[in-house]
């Protein structure tokens, strides 16, 4: 244990913490804070039957739904865990070369930190490794989301207190109960913003016989959605296009606030159980510890209008947003790549 710390924190300012979401890719280097936030995309083109990086993050994902036949626009990462592991070595490699510039060096290759879902399994977390590995890691360590959402979002995590996080990520949803550098109880529900993603596309086409693509529902997403109807039953109206079903054509279409809710109450209502479960499940003494601290809601889902007051109502508990939820996990996993009073957290296997 003592020499594979003494290793991590050896070369300092090459040291890396990587959020690595299904959504986005968030890289901490340490002594610098984050210095990347980027989509968890890549552009893939196929010429000759030979296939070769196209493009990666931000230009990968303007890309999404617009490409020919040749170019096939992919997220190496479902549910938080690494579905298609070259493509995924391809991304982390990017990133890395982007965040060390000239800097890279054979012979001071950086160690990194990943978070990994709590509910992953020893197989995906091998293929994380793997990828982080291949893509010129000289040793790599984990540490579960949870745990970095919590230390990101300032929790007394080290003290013998009991506290909620609620991590709602692109993939997943991590519940965890954490005290004393440890969970005491954790549950990760595999729906976040992309099943809301797709709610929405659902919802669109079964009502209005309209096709919309996965960037539109994601701006519907994070511009318009609420967690509960609003209180005059309509709330803002929404203007969105797509392919009319029906004819065949594009279209445009008209909806409400309220029509978003509705179409969001499955993938909320799949949380709000994932952390009644939770709760549940809590000793009874950590339990009385979150009546008094409440649950924290990180993670990008943590900013959908009403979300905290809705889990108010159905829990009876105080419910909060951390104060930067989308870089929670990162500033998380970096904080315990950094500070020696977390170091007991991260994981070599």
């Amino acid at each position: 244990m003592a020499s594979f710390l003494s290793r991590l924190f050896k070369f300092g300012s090459q040291n890396m913490a990587i959020d690595l979401g299904t959504a986005n890719t968030l890289v901490y280097v340490q002594d610098r804070g984050i210095v990347l936030n980027e989509p968890s995309v890549v552009a893939i083109e196929t010429i000759n039957g030979i296939r070769k990086v196209k493009a990666v993050g931000d230009d990968a994902k303007m890309m999404m739904g617009k490409t020919p036949d040749s170019i096939e626009a992919i997220r190496p990462l479902r549910d938080g865990v690494i579905a298609d592991i070259e493509v995924a070595e391809e991304m982390i490699k990017h990133f890395i070369r982007k965040v060390n510039g000239k800097r890279t060096s054979m012979f001071n290759p950086p160690e990194i930190v990943v978070c990994v879902p709590s509910g992953s399994t020893s197989v995906e977390r091998r293929a994380i490794r793997d990828a982080a590995s291949n893509a010129g890691a000289s040793a790599v360590y984990l540490i579960l989301e949870p745990m970095a959402a919590a230390i990101g979002a300032d929790m007394p995590v080290t003290e013998p207190v009991g506290s909620m996080v609620v991590d709602i990520g692109g993939g997943t949803t991590e519940v965890a109960v954490l005290s004393l550098r440890g969970l005491a109880y954790t549950t990760s529900v595999r729906v976040g913003g992309d099943k809301m993603d797709e709610a929405i596309v659902s919802y669109v086409r079964r009502h209005h016989n309209l096709l919309i693509g996965e960037a539109t529902a994601e701006r519907i997403k994070k511009d318009y959605a609420v967690a509960t109807v609003p209180a005059d039953g309509i709330g803002e109206t929404i203007q969105i296009k797509g392919r009319d079903l029906v004819n065949g054509v594009p279209k445009e279409i008209t909806i409400t606030q309220a029509n978003i809710a509705e179409a969001l109450s499955e993938p909320i209502g799949a949380i709000v159980e994932g952390v009644r479960i939770a709760l549940e499940n809590t000793a009874p003494e950590l339990a009385a510890d979150i009546v008094d601290q409440g649950i924290v809601l990180t993670g990008g889902g943590a900013l959908i209008h009403g979300l905290d007051e809705y889990l108010r109502e159905e829990t009876g508990l105080p419910v909060s947003v951390a104060e930067d939820p989308l870089s929670c996990v990162a500033l998380g996993t970096g904080r315990a790549m950094e500070d020696p009073i977390y170091r007991g957290v991260l994981m070599t296997a």
